[in-house]
């Protein structure tokens, strides 16, 4: 499969040791410049909280920020986890940053709390589980629609803007809601590819077409630690690695420094489980980066790709990134020559 898909870019506002909030900031606003110039098509934010490391806990805000300090690339969240908001208060906010930043927001949502269940009970949205999930999608799009006359709740603003709306997941049960609900797709198979294929297949097969959307759109995650040779990719990715291996453990903490020495980090059981989770990734040089990327388009045929890496140091990601876009930017001399 050529590469001449769109490619987007994931970002967690991740704080290092040594760095803080406020750093993490400036460097998502300098790499989502970056990715514009490289044609990054989409910039997406994740909600998380509770979490030392990852700093995007007020998304929206976030979002509003990057948009802000950039120019044409779309901005959204990938994703807000819905069972923590009131649907009106997400259609509020996002009708307001498709207002300010017009035909440049998406929304994705999620129905995971995105946290721990300590966090979750101090969200204060005491829900007993996510059943909820599909209704409150549902009332997002209805705030989203036109108004209609005599409506009792309208988001002011967000009515009528139509704002683009995703379904994340990583299990069958986003799939089945995507396609019943005719919207576009955004699998997690940087952290939980288990179900990718099976996934991929339901949402392709009971798809239906809806205002929003008429031919299922599927985009798939994609870990990518690219530098100038593959020992020092590996050794960059063994940031993303520990900080696995950290949050399994119970101990999540700030994003830590590249180690010489994984195996000297880790058990075995732990390398297995990382492994498993983190097995759609590329690691490698320029070369590696681009032939492990086409290789996984061509197994699965995603319609765009997000990329996203947990890389130390902000220079090295920058590089990384840039590394990654060639592979697209080769594809696409190639397909106009």
């Amino acid at each position: 499969m050529s590469l001449a898909i769109p490619h987007s870019l994931l970002d967690l506002a991740p704080v290092c040791e040594g760095s803080t909030p406020a750093q993490a900031f400036a460097n998502s606003l300098d790499l989502a410049r970056h990715a514009e110039a490289l044609g990054y098509t989409r910039y997406w934010l994740a909600e998380h909280h509770n979490m030392p490391g990852i700093a995007s806990a007020a998304t929206a805000v976030l979002i509003g920020h990057i948009a802000g300090g950039t120019r044409s690339i779309r901005v959204g969240a990938g994703g807000i986890m819905l069972p923590n908001h009131a649907p009106l208060q997400v259609a509020e906010q996002f009708g307001t940053l498709a207002s300010l930043y017009p035909g440049r927001i998406d929304l994705g949502l999620g129905r995971a709390p995105g946290t721990d269940q300590a966090a979750t009970q101090a969200l204060r949205r005491y829900y007993a589980g996510a059943d909820a999930f599909p209704s409150d999608v549902m009332e997002v799009l209805r705030y989203f629609g036109p108004v209609q006359p005599g409506q009792p709740v309208q988001a002011v603003p967000g009515g009528g803007l139509e704002v683009p709306v995703w379904i994340l997941g990583s299990s069958l049960f986003g799939a089945q809601l995507a396609a019943a609900l005719g919207l576009p797709y955004a699998f997690a198979s940087h952290f939980a590819p288990a179900a990718l294929e099976e996934a991929l297949a339901l949402y392709r097969r009971d798809f239906k077409p809806s205002a929003r959307l008429q031919q299922p759109y599927a985009m798939l995650a994609v870990n990518v630690v690219a530098a100038d040779s593959r020992a020092q990719a590996q050794r960059l990715f063994t940031t993303q690695q520990q900080s696995f291996v950290r949050l399994r453990r119970g101990q999540p903490g700030l994003i830590p420094p590249p180690v010489d020495d994984i195996e000297a980090f880790w058990t075995p059981q732990e390398k297995a489980t990382v492994a498993q989770a983190l097995a759609c990734a590329v690691i490698g040089d320029e070369r590696d980066v681009a032939d492990g990327l086409a290789d996984f388009a061509d197994r699965h045929r995603p319609d765009e790709l997000m990329l996203t890496a947990n890389i130390f140091d902000h220079a090295a990601r920058r590089h990384s990134f840039a590394l990654a876009a060639r592979a697209f930017a080769d594809e696409k001399a190639v397909g106009t020559a």
